[in-house]
Order: C-alpha cells, then sequence, then structure tokens
C-alpha cells in the first residue's frame, strides 16, 4: 500500500490525521487510545465536515482550560482559529526534554513511540538550527501545545497502524505574508518550516497565508525521508480521505486528501515482493543498538528488524541484524542501517514473501482500549490481542484473561459487520 497526500488546501497535523481517518475510520479508537495514553486530560474527535464544496472529516482536540495550550493561530494559523478549540489563550512553553519524557514513559506500542519522536526530533531540529542553539535547549510554543501534542500522537498511530509501504505528497502551496508568533512577526513560510521543506516540490497557487504548518512540515519530512520528490507511483486506487482544517481559503476547500494505492502485488494475492538487508555488529553498546534498532523500525518501507547472537571472528560475541525492507525503500533503509549502527558493510538481496490477509480493530473492554489484530487463515479467521494493552494487568491468568475477552469481542464485531 502506498498512501499520496493531495496538499490542496496545503498541510496540517489535524489535517493529516483527519485525512486518514476519514480513510480509515476503523482506527478512531486506537488513536484516541494512544492520545490519552500520552496524557489522559487530552480528548480527541472526529466529526463529518462539509465546507459546500467536498466532504470529508475534521480532528479536533479538547484539554481541560488549566492545560498550558496557547493560541495555535499564532504558528499554525493554516489549520486553526482564533476560537477553534476550547483551550486557554495563554501561552505555555514546553521544553522538548519534557515532551520527550513524556512519550517515552506514555503506554505506546513502540512504533507509535518512535514514529511520535521522531517527528518531534525533526521539529526540535529545526527549531534549534532557526534559533541558534543546542537541540536540548529548544523550548516549544504554539508545537507544544497540548492540541499539537495530540495531532502527532494521533499521526504517530495511523503512521505505525496503517504499515504503508511508502508515502509522497503533491506540490506544497507555501502561502505568502505573515505570521503572528512569540518571536515576533515571521515570513510565510515559517523559518522552520522552511528547514523542514528542503526538496520538497512547491507550488504558488496565489492564495496567501501559512498554508503548511510546522507540524505538517515535520510529518512529511518523516514520511518521505531524504527523498521528498518522490512522485505518486502507478497504482490501483483503493481508499481516499479528506481532512479538512479549521481556517477559511477564499475560493478553495481548505482540506488535504489521502489517495490509497495498491501496487502491482495486489494482483498476486497474498504474494509480496521484499529485500533483506543483513549484517553484523560488534562495537556497539547493547543500549545504543536497541536504540538503533527501534529508530530503524520506524523508518518508512521498513517492515521488521531482527536481531540475532553469534559468534564472529576471534570468538567475539556480536549482534546479527536482519532488516526486512520493501523494494522501492532499500537505498533509504540502507542508509539507515550505517546511520543507525557502526555496522561499516552490509548484505542485502530480494526475496518474495506471502503474507495472510489481515486487518487491525480496537475493542473496549473493561474500561480499556485492546488492539487485536485479525488475520484470513486458511482454517478460518483468528484474532490476536496486543500484548502490549495487557502489560500493566498483574498476573498471567488476569493477562490471558483480557486478551481471550478482547479476541472474541473483535471477532464478533467483525462478523455482526460482514
Amino acid at each position: 500500500m502506498h498512501i499520496h497526500l493531495d496538499a490542496l488546501g496545503g498541510v496540517a497535523g489535524d489535517m493529516f490525521a483527519a485525512a486518514l481517518l476519514d480513510a480509515f475510520p476503523e482506527h478512531r479508537a486506537g488513536v484516541s487510545a494512544s492520545v490519552r495514553a500520552v496524557d489522559a486530560r487530552i480528548a480527541c474527535a472526529v466529526s463529518a465536515h462539509n465546507d459546500g464544496i467536498l466532504t470529508g472529516a475534521r480532528f479536533t482536540v479538547s484539554a481541560p482550560v488549566s492545560e498550558p495550550a496557547p493560541h495555535r493561530h499564532a504558528h499554525t494559523g493554516h489549520h486553526d482559529h482564533p476560537h477553534a478549540h476550547d483551550h486557554a489563550h495563554d501561552h505555555g512553553h514546553r521544553p522538548w526534554s519534557e515532551i520527550r519524557a513524556a512519550l517515552e514513559a506514555a503506554d505506546l506500542a513502540p512504533s507509535v513511540r518512535a514514529h511520535a519522536l521522531g517527528i518531534f526530533g525533526h521539529l526540535a531540529a529545526a527549531e534549534a538550527r532557526v534559533h541558534g542553539i543546542a537541540v536540548d535547549a529548544v523550548a516549544f510554543h504554539e508545537v507544544g501545545a497540548a492540541d499539537s501534542i495530540a495531532d502527532i500522537v494521533a499521526a504517530a498511530h495511523l503512521i505505525a497502524a496503517l504499515e504503508a509501504r511508502s508515502w509522497s505528497v503533491s506540490a506544497l502551496p507555501l502561502g505568502s505574508g505573515r505570521v503572528r508568533t512569540q518571536h515576533g512577526p515571521l515570513p510565510v513560510p515559517a523559518p522552520a518550516t522552511t528547514l523542514l521543506l528542503a526538496g520538497f516540490a512547491t507550488l504558488d497557487d496565489g492564495i496567501p497565508g501559512e498554508r503548511v504548518t510546522p507540524t505538517g512540515a515535520a510529518i512529511l519530512r518523516h514520511l518521505c525521508g531524504d527523498d521528498p520528490g518522490r512522485g505518486r507511483p502507478r497504482g490501483i486506487l483503493g481508499r481516499t480521505g479528506i481532512g479538512f482544517g479549521t481556517k477559511v481559503l477564499p475560493g478553495l476547500s481548505n482540506c488535504l486528501r489521502a489517495l490509497v494505492l495498491e501496487d502491482g502485488a495486489a494482483s498476486r494475492p497474498g504474494r509480496r515482493d521484499l529485500a533483506v538487508i543483513a549484517f553484523e555488529v560488534d562495537d556497539q553498546s547493547s543500549e545504543d543498538l536497541a536504540t538503533g534498532l527501534d529508530r530503524l523500525r520506524a523508518e518508512p518501507g521498513i517492515v521488521d528488524v531482527v536481531q540475532m547472537p553469534v559468534i564472529g571472528k576471534k570468538g567475539r560475541m556480536m549482534a546479527r541484524i536482519q532488516v526486512l525492507v520493501r523494494p522501492e525503500s532499500l537505498e533509504a533503509a540502507v542508509a539507515a542501517c550505517f546511520r543507525e549502527t557502526t555496522t561499516i558493510g552490509l548484505r542485502y538481496h530480494p526475496v518474495e514473501g506471502a503474507v495472510l490477509a489481515r486487518a487491525a480493530r480496537t475493542v473496549e473492554h473493561d474500561g480499556r482500549s485492546v488492539r487485536v489484530k485479525i488475520v484470513a487463515r486458511p482454517g478460518g479467521r483468528t484474532a490476536k490481542a496486543e500484548a502490549d494493552d495487557a502489560r500493566d494487568r498483574a498476573g498471567h491468568a488476569a493477562r490471558a484473561a483480557l486478551r481471550r475477552e478482547a479476541e472474541r469481542l473483535a471477532l464478533e464485531q467483525e462478523q455482526e459487520e460482514r
């Protein structure tokens, strides 16, 4: 599956989440659960929206008035109105270190956490360059608000859940004019946004204002990596979704459209083309290697990463790493392996794989959300609950009971819908 983003109105975090949830509504409960895992006080919702031209969805966030939630219209005016949320308008400061610690401590799936940290990491690096400070000294203002944190966690959950083999985006409308921020008036696009969008195709449609927000730009950089010029590939069009921002653009729908394309493998049900990267590491600490492999798992196009202990030359213990990657992402994956580990050489080769059809579902049981994967096997459909969603239960029997009940509910719900 390839997902192409058509930036008609532009790109922002809430528009990205809304477009994908419009196309994949079955992930709404999972997104809400991930956002609550970071901060239980934050609530998000998806609602139908019609701007008089098109119909789609909007992603909205609410938090207690006491939450430091600044006037997002300053940096993210493209998709927010001064009264778009019911937050107080006081300006909050959230250090990058604080946000990072909250994400690391939250009860998130590892892949969701990795994507969220990656997106925020791009933002922090861009802000550090703009202001000439160290990354750890960055303090987010508008971007650090509860609603923007929710936008990024929602985006991270969807990226992890959809497991698209690749992403692309149309030429981006950069807009024009000035945007009000806590640093004073800044040109549009904002300086951090211009750094994040280096290499992306742009256009001028004559409509002013902030069209791509820093959060939207960070998501695009995370998805497209070092290949922002990748065009929309050939494929069979499947689902589509439209996500609206809150700002009104003159004569144009302020929306982002997601187009889901199935590639040639769809003509061979159950088959897919892959590549395997393999290498050994014997001079990297286990802590840092674990961090590096987590970051590899979050790379677009990488399907799985495993490691195993082996004995190398001179009787040394070392880790053998195997990376499963989609062919079109091979070059980017090779670069990521060199970047995240200490290896100075690796091997890769193409392989063919077989895969069973599966679907992700989130069910509510005993006051909690549990993610369940349903697989179509030759002998019938089976369900497997996400182990992480039961890990806070004390005792094997309690955890097993929660998973079994969630799996039963998921299969029943699917049967009722079929």
